[in-house]
């Protein structure tokens, strides 16, 4: 997980930060954050039934190699918003690792029996991921919204899926965290809140 410190945003994108219409955007994507957060413990718990696969266990570290073999790639790095990792780049990594993990689910969903809780967890990732793309819009001139590239997982039965669900739930948490933190630094309204 990134390391995320309190930054404020560079003083010529200061006043598009400060403006209503963003910091409105802003609100919403925390929202949408946050419940994507509260979803991910549901969701697992829904589609795991593997009981060594627990979503908060230190023992998850000790899946990475399983996890390059099968395919999963690790989310891009969030930061604080700095003069060496602007607005842009920032909004930038968490659109592009809003549509990796999207991109994972929509992979490994249709092999799970139970995917009702995977389903609106996608939906919600892909509204999450607009929010992000309206900022990034409004900082820069113009932007791609990529659709999910499919991912090629490598499932060769019931424990890879399980496995691959699994990780996916567990860096999209640690991921959402990070994101927590970098919008709560967008946010003028912040109360210097106490992290999630």
């Amino acid at each position: 997980m990134a390391t995320v410190a309190r930054g404020a945003p560079l003083p010529d994108k200061r006043a598009l930060v400060e403006g209503p219409q963003f910091q409105e955007i802003v609100q919403r994507s925390r929202s949408l954050t946050q419940k994507i957060l509260l979803s991910i413990p549901d969701t697992h718990k829904s589609c795991i039934h593997t009981q060594t696969l627990q979503l908060n266990s230190p023992e998850n570290s000790k899946l990475a190699t399983m996890a390059a073999n099968i395919g999963i790639p690790s989310a891009p790095v969030l930061k604080a918003v700095s003069e060496t990792f602007t607005l842009e780049t920032g909004l930038t990594r968490m659109s592009e690792g809003l549509q990796l993990h999207r991109a994972l689910l929509i992979s490994v969903s249709p092999r799970l029996k139970n995917k009702d809780k995977v389903t609106e967890l996608m939906a919600d990732v892909k509204d999450l991921s607009i929010q992000i793309n309206k900022m990034l819009r409004m900082v820069q001139e113009s932007v791609v919204q990529p659709s999910p590239t499919p991912m090629a997982l490598h499932l060769t039965g019931e424990y890879e899926v399980q496995v691959a669900a699994h990780l996916t739930l567990v860096q999209l948490q640690s991921f959402g965290q990070d994101m927590v933190r970098c919008l709560r630094s967008l946010d003028v309204n912040n109360d210097e809140e106490t992290d999630s």
